[in-house]
């Protein structure tokens, strides 16, 4: 079988503010290389904060946390910066796409600040992103030119810039309309489907969570059902 992609063994969590809450309890799952899986539950269940354990963001934890075999706990933050700049694609609820920017310069970004390949071959890399979504025509367009559709694709254009081993998403429709968000769900399942690209997604969205190859359902910081 597969080494998986991700793992969680065991993950806990507690808020202190102002009295100690765990909010997390033996989170324990795996996500294989090129599936498809929602995390789901309601307001409250530590989908949110599982998510941001998972993208090394959150450092203070019981368990451990695995990417490709590799144990994340005792990694410096800069090691843990790296990590997540090279093997870890982000697609969130809001864009967070500099305005200012082409959508062009926005997808090119995270592979600038890899730095692993020239600058001329991060545009090449930066465009090709583009056009797999089918949004090459906006390349040049600024960020707040564009339609919030557009801009979710842009990000996750910018999501896949540096051939990420997972992309990770919080909420990525939550912000789109029926159309948008139908457009989006499409373009993940393509990605998993031509590219064999791996996708964890927290979502509200239960038709979303419905046609994923699998869901991780949460309640009161425990899995329930995956």
């Amino acid at each position: 079988m597969e080494k998986p992609v991700l793992e969680a063994i065991n993950i806990g969590k507690y808020f202190n503010d102002p009295v100690t809450v765990k909010v997390l309890k033996d989170v324990s799952f795996a996500v294989r290389p090129g599936e498809f899986v929602s995390i789901t539950g309601k307001s409250g269940c530590g989908k949110s904060t599982l998510l941001y354990i998972l993208s090394t963001m959150d450092t203070d934890y019981e368990g451990d946390l695995l990417l490709n075999g590799t144990v994340l706990r005792g990694k410096t933050e800069a090691e843990l910066a790296h990590i997540r700049n090279a093997h870890i694609g982000f697609v969130f609820q809001f864009h967070y796409l500099l305005p200012e920017f082409s959508a062009l310069k926005n997808v090119m970004l995270p592979g600038l600040k890899l730095a692993k390949y020239s600058d001329e071959e991060v545009e090449h890399r930066a465009m090709n992103s583009l056009n797999k979504l089918e949004i090459g025509q906006l390349a040049l367009k600024k960020a707040n030119q564009l339609s919030g559709g557009e801009k979710q694709r842009v990000a996750i254009a910018r999501a896949l810039i540096n051939d990420p081993l997972i992309i990770m998403g919080d909420e990525p429709t939550g912000n789109l309309d029926k159309k948008n968000s139908d457009i989006v769900f499409e373009l993940f399942r393509r990605l998993c489907a031509e590219m064999g690209q791996t996708l964890l997604i927290v979502t509200h969205d239960q038709s979303f969570a419905d046609n994923t190859d699998r869901i991780i359902e949460m309640e009161d910081g425990r899995i329930i059902q995956q």
